[in-house]
C-alpha cells in the first residue's frame, strides 16, 4: 500500500510528461541542497513555460547579486506573507528565516509581527517601507524613498526592495488562490 500523496494545491494539474531533462536536473539540485522539492515548484510544473518564468524570477530576486542581504530578502518575504496571511509563504519563508539567521525567536516574531522583532533601525525602515507597499502602496510618495536613503539604502537597492516586495505580493496572492500547501518539513526544520 502507497502513502496518501501530499497535497500540493487545490488544482488538479497535469504533471509535466515528459519532464524535461533540465526541470529533472532542477528538481534534484533542489532536492540534494534542500532536502526537498519545494512544492511552489512541484505546482508549476505542469507548465514548463510557467515554470521557467517563476524560477527566473525567484533566483533573479533572492539568489541574485544585490546590496540587500539574502536573509533581509527572507524578511521581507515573510513581511509581506504576513500582512497577505499567506500560509505557504510563512511556513516556507519563516523557515528560511530561521535558518538564515539561526534564530528561531527572529523567525518567529517575523511571522507574527515584524515590529516586535528585534531588528536594526534601517532593517526595520525597510520593513515599514514593505509594510506599506503591500498594504497601500498607492500613498507610497518620496518621502518613503528618503527615509530608506537615510537609512544607508541606495536607489538601485530600493528598487531591490521593491522588487522582491512586489514579488512576494503577486505569488501570496497566486498561492491563496490556488490553495498552495507548503511541504510538511518546513515545519519542523530549523527551530
Amino acid at each position: 500500500m502507497s502513502e496518501p500523496k501530499e497535497k500540493i494545491t487545490a488544482l488538479n494539474l497535469p504533471a509535466m510528461d515528459p519532464m524535461p531533462d533540465h526541470v529533472k536536473k532542477y528538481f534534484k539540485l533542489c532536492k540534494d541542497k534542500l532536502g526537498l522539492i519545494p512544492n511552489v515548484l512541484k505546482a508549476y510544473s505542469f507548465n514548463e513555460t510557467k515554470l521557467n518564468a517563476f524560477t527566473n524570477m525567484y533566483n533573479d530576486l533572492m539568489l541574485g547579486e544585490s546590496n540587500i542581504s539574502p536573509l533581509e530578502r527572507e524578511m521581507i518575504a515573510v513581511v509581506v506573507s504576513s500582512i497577505n496571511r499567506c500560509y505557504y509563504c510563512l511556513v516556507a519563508h519563516g523557515n528560511s528565516v530561521r535558518k538564515l539567521s539561526k534564530d528561531p525567536a527572529l523567525g518567529e516574531a517575523m511571522v507574527i509581527n515584524y515590529r516586535i522583532a528585534d531588528l536594526k533601525p534601517n532593517q526595520r525602515a525597510m520593513m515599514d517601507f514593505v509594510a506599506k507597499m503591500t498594504e497601500e502602496s498607492y500613498k507610497i510618495e518620496e518621502v518613503d524613498r528618503q527615509i530608506l536613503r537615510e537609512n544607508g539604502y541606495s536607489d538601485q537597492d530600493i528598487w531591490d526592495i521593491a522588487s522582491v516586495a512586489s514579488f512576494f505580493n503577486m505569488s501570496n496572492r497566486m498561492a491563496s488562490a490556488i490553495d498552495m500547501r507548503p511541504n510538511t518539513e518546513y515545519h519542523s526544520l530549523d527551530r
